[in-house]
């Protein structure tokens, strides 16, 4: 009986994934998995793992797709949480990004006023937890429809950690394992469904160490020397530099440790850095001025300073050929309503935007094809930059919730996030489709990325050769 059972089974999946041969086929398979993906997303949101520690999140992922007939290879480029999941043969290789880490300070529960969770020190305010499942049911829907099509090809979802400062693509690009793959796809959490293509911020981070000696403040403070005072010196400097640097340049940093009590000279002093701005040579430059400004602090109070270079991201290269294709296929896919439970959460959460609150209607829509110039910074700009990429965004949050915010974290935690999930998990599995079914397509996408791109372009992360910092959030 047992066997009978089995053989039932087996013959209902190949019944279901021969089904799915045309993009409303697609869809339909996708939503009838909403209540499995939605639960998968809500586990890792639970789980709110900061970069290079999401050991629970990578493992959940990598069984999905295994499950479903992939093959995965972990401990990629030197990241423990790091994988590739692979099916198929051949090309074109379309590959499809799967971000899962949090953030850390933005522990909040899934409900619409600030109530953090108590004893829980992260959360996911960047919506990277419907970031990763949207990409693998994306992932797993290619596969079915490939079958179903008897079509040659190869998808490959590359599970990235550590996105949020820690440059996890980053290490990928360098160890070469985007060099077989025809075009990158992939989305972001946002509160608006559109399509676009444009740039972002290149940006570099690091630490900065300062080691001094530690004495009693009052009754021997001359025979201390304050690394904390290094800190500070050297944070008035770098705040001065503002005035003298491109306009659209970015600094900011925080003071992770500061000393132990007021009355010790502190021995130890940290400061974490990041530096943003369009154009990467700038950033490079001006990440010089700061490691001078950290040199001189540290001459200044008689300290010592070491610094540790964390991460530093690409500018994104734009794709308008691969965008339109998106953007054709998320209308196709379309937005979606707004229950009367979501409306009074929603309408409760815009009470704490004061004047950024937009329509809840918005969630409906898909704003036109937009060109832009990107405010934040994202290690998906060093995929872009050797093969061509695409996005989108989707609506996970409440209208006008502003990213790395306890909204989002509480939005991304109910069903207003599993329905903008779905919308970026379709759009990007219809967009695939249209890939591997027209050679054209990819051919257009590579003839505007070498003509944008240069021909004399030659990629050296910002990064330069250090491992991974698997410790940064430590």
């Amino acid at each position: 009986m047992k066997k009978i059972t089995l053989i039932i089974a087996a013959f209902l999946v190949v019944a279901n994934v021969s089904a799915q041969k045309t993009k409303q086929d697609v869809i339909k398979a996708i939503d009838a998995k909403y209540d499995q993906y939605s639960a998968t997303a809500k586990q890792i949101w639970d789980y709110a793992e900061v970069g290079f520690q999401e050991t629970k999140s990578s493992a959940l992922l990598q069984k999905m797709l295994q499950d479903a007939g992939f093959t995965v290879q972990s401990n990629v480029a030197g990241m423990p949480t790091a994988f590739t999941a692979t099916y198929g043969s051949g090309k074109p290789v379309i590959g499809i990004l799967g971000e899962f880490d949090a953030l850390p300070g933005v522990a909040q529960e899934a409900v619409p006023e600030l109530k953090p969770i108590p004893g829980q020190v992260a959360g996911h305010a960047c919506g990277h937890h419907l970031f990763g499942v949207a990409s693998a049911a994306a992932s797993i829907a290619i596969k079915d429809w490939l079958i179903a099509n008897k079509k040659q090809g190869t998808i490959r979802f590359y599970g990235t950690p550590a996105e949020e400062g820690g440059s996890g693509k980053v290490y990928m690009v360098r160890e070469g394992l985007f060099n077989d793959v025809d075009v990158v796809v992939n989305w972001h959490p946002s509160s608006a469904n559109s399509a676009g293509y444009g740039s972002s911020l290149a940006n570099k981070t690091g630490k900065f160490r300062f080691y001094g000696v530690a004495s009693h403040a009052a009754a021997s403070p001359e025979r201390g020397r304050s690394a904390l005072d290094a800190v500070e010196a050297m944070d008035a400097m770098v705040n001065m530099m503002r005035e003298h640097v491109p306009q659209e340049t970015r600094i900011h940093y925080v003071i992770t440790r500061g000393g132990e009590a007021p009355n010790v000279v502190p021995a130890f002093a940290e400061v974490y850095y990041y530096v943003r701005n369009p154009k990467r040579d700038n950033v490079k430059s001006i990440w010089e001025r700061v490691e001078r400004a950290a040199q001189g602090a540290a001459l200044g109070t008689d300290t010592r300073v070491e610094v540790e270079v964390t991460g530093g991201v690409y500018d994104l290269l734009g794709n308008e050929t691969l965008a339109k294709d998106m953007d054709a296929n998320l209308r196709i896919v379309g937005g979606y309503t707004y229950t009367d439970q979501e409306k009074q959460f929603a309408t409760k959460l815009q009470e704490s935007f004061k004047d950024q609150a937009q329509p809840l209607e918005s969630t409906q829509t898909i704003a036109p094809l937009r060109t832009y110039d990107g405010s934040a910074s994202t290690d998906v700009g060093d995929v872009s930059w050797v093969v061509p990429t695409v996005g989108l965004g989707a609506a996970t949050w409440v209208p006008g919730t502003a990213a790395h915010s306890w909204q989002a974290v509480a939005a991304g935690g109910t069903t207003i996030g599993s329905k903008g999930m779905m919308i970026a998990a379709k759009t990007m599995a219809l967009t695939s489709i249209d890939l591997f079914s027209n050679p054209v397509l990819v051919e257009d996408a590579w003839k505007e990325f070498r003509k944008k791109r240069g021909e004399s372009f030659k990629y050296e992360a910002l990064i330069g050769t250090r491992k991974p910092a698997l410790d940064y959030r430590k």
